[in-house]
């Protein structure tokens, strides 16, 4: 019985990494395929973002009240098509990409 929680709990995490990284892969040509760019040689990197500050952020941008690096209206079409599910999706994936070394 153990061996089937920790199964399902196991296909469970994989399946919103798999989601999240579905989404990512529209962000990863500004961001990097790990979030280890700055998008356009503005943004701060990323990778490893707190989850809450990045679904705050990614809502921000849709609702129009962050323009953060200018980037406003860009990020605004970017994620006008995710709701809250998804921003919460991809805001995990992003949390588990790792930080580039210095």
């Amino acid at each position: 019985m153990k061996k089937i929680a920790i199964a399902m709990l196991f296909a469970g995490s994989t399946l919103l990494m798999a989601d999240g990284a579905a989404d990512f892969a529209k962000c990863a040509g500004c961001h990097g395929q790990n979030g280890e760019k700055a998008a356009l040689g503005k943004s701060a990197i990323i990778a490893g973002e707190d989850a809450a500050s990045t679904v705050e952020k990614l809502n921000g941008y849709k609702a129009g009240t962050l323009n953060a690096h200018g980037m406003g209206a860009l990020m605004k079409g970017q994620v006008a098509s995710l709701d809250d599910a998804k921003i919460k999706e991809l805001a995990d994936y992003i949390a588990t990409l790792k930080k580039p070394a210095k």
